[in-house]
């Protein structure tokens, strides 16, 4: 059993137009692997809601995530958690309080028996040098990034460095290419994500 959590950009409809799996990376991961291994029978949830915060993962991690008794667990979260706190919105996240509930989550699911994957969260910008909301964004995202590779680290994760995968991709062609704005990839973002996981997976 494999459970995918995370975000909007886990989600992608799958409570709705694309249930069960959603339109993104979730589904053409569940799909590539299907593609490479068709006699493997895994089971698939993906517990992605848009808007999610890890304050959020936190909150429903028993219900969504830890009674299926994944084998393996996916986790996508940070730049909900990021936008609050640039922002001054309802609920912010800033990076100490986002270790703090990232560590609570990950050692609850160490304690379950799954193995984890920590996939980054991303920014589909090269604006570092303005006074604009997307060069403060880039500015803070570090952070929250280095947060990701400490708990990848210290639970022995694996671990998906999608902001270095996009920003990679950007040396070649426009965000557009890759994403309408900076946040919710369209079909060739999501293969980059797709493509960074399983790669990490070993597939």
């Amino acid at each position: 059993m494999v459970v995918f959590a995370g975000n909007s950009i886990t989600d992608c409809g799958r409570r709705d137009a694309h249930a069960p799996y959603g339109s993104g990376y979730v589904h053409q991961v569940i799909d590539l692997i299907a593609a490479r291994y068709p006699d493997r029978n895994l089971r698939y949830v993906n517990a992605g809601i848009g808007g999610n915060t890890v304050q959020d993962l936190r909150d429903r991690w028993q219900d969504d995530v830890l009674r299926h008794q994944p084998d393996w667990v996916t986790v996508k979260i940070g730049i909900n958690d990021l936008h609050r706190t640039l922002s001054n919105g309802q609920n912010p996240v800033p990076p100490d309080l986002f270790n703090k509930l990232y560590h609570d989550i990950l050692t609850r699911t160490r304690n379950s028996g799954a193995s984890l994957v920590l996939i980054d969260p991303f920014y589909i910008s090269n604006d570092t040098d303005s006074s604009s909301w997307r060069a403060k964004v880039m500015a803070l995202l570090p952070q929250y990034l280095e947060v990701v590779q400490h708990l990848a680290d210290e639970f022995g994760a694996l671990h998906v460095h999608t902001h270095e995968l996009f920003q990679e991709q950007l040396k070649y062609r426009p965000a557009d290419a890759l994403c309408p704005e900076p946040v919710h990839p369209n079909f060739s973002g999501h293969i980059v994500i797709a493509h960074g996981l399983l790669e990490v997976l070993g597939w």
